[in-house]
């Protein structure tokens, strides 16, 4: 029997461009799809502007009540990347030049082009654990429980394996989808009995439409997977029941 306990996080996504609109937000899906399966819960989502202020309180409420915190953007070179001074100030460390950073960018770009916007991204908090940056060289940071890294979705997913030994979670989420061809009101009270019956197993219902068919995905969540079978095998009853095709399954 398994009895780890369940380990959470929260994820502040930092800048303007999110909340104008100028950036879709890929990295909450990353991150979160990660962390579930190394057994960590994300359980919330916040999108501040490149505002220290608002950085920080966020910070000292998020890091007080969860396991783990995760910060995206706001480290690159230029003046609006102000995430490594804020979290300086949220922990009241010094912001300095963390001289190992130093030394992996200066050999990355080379002496002669490591020129000041790029020396700003070795600015951080004093005793800053790096993480480590396989694609764009420029690493993140972790103080305490709070993690620190690129607002690039490609650069953020080619640093998340670099965070896995730092990382201490649960029993892995695990899932299973079911993709139907009828609308979220057909299923909606049947669906709600099965999840009154199986309180370990988060059911959402999502509607779609792709190659000209209309439907709903049900996708099943838990750390247990005889928990997920027992909840599928009574999800395919009422399917049975209504007579609702199956578009598609995992």
């Amino acid at each position: 029997m398994n009895n780890k306990k369940e380990v959470n996080a929260a994820i502040l996504i930092i800048g303007n461009e999110i909340l104008s609109g100028r950036t879709k937000d890929l990295n909450t899906s990353t991150i979160s799809s990660w962390l579930n399966g190394i057994g960590i819960r994300v359980l919330e989502v916040r999108v501040v502007p490149d505002v220290e202020e608002k950085i920080i309180s966020s910070l000292n409420e998020l890091k007080k009540n969860f396991s783990y915190v995760f910060t995206s953007g706001g480290i690159g070179p230029t003046h609006d990347d102000i995430t490594a001074e804020s979290v300086s100030k949220c922990f009241d460390l010094k912001y300095e030049i963390h001289q190992n950073a130093y030394k992996i960018l200066e050999k990355y770009y080379g002496k002669e082009n490591f020129n000041e916007g790029r020396q700003k991204m070795v600015w951080m908090p004093s005793n800053a654990n790096l993480i480590l940056n396989p694609a764009s060289g420029a690493p993140g940071f972790n103080i305490k429980n709070v993690f620190c890294l690129p607002g690039v979705p490609s650069i953020l997913q080619s640093m998340l394996p670099e965070l896995k030994n730092k990382l201490v979670g649960g029993n892995p989420i695990l899932s299973k989808t079911i993709s139907l061809k009828t609308i979220e009101s057909e299923i909606a009270k049947s669906l709600k009995d099965v999840q009154n019956n199986n309180k370990d197993v988060d059911i959402g219902s999502y509607p779609f439409f792709r190659k000209g068919k209309i439907g709903v995905s049900i996708v099943m969540r838990s750390e247990s997977q005889s928990k997920i079978d027992i909840c599928n095998s009574q999800i395919l009853n009422l399917i049975n029941e209504k007579k609702i095709e199956i578009v598609e399954r995992d």
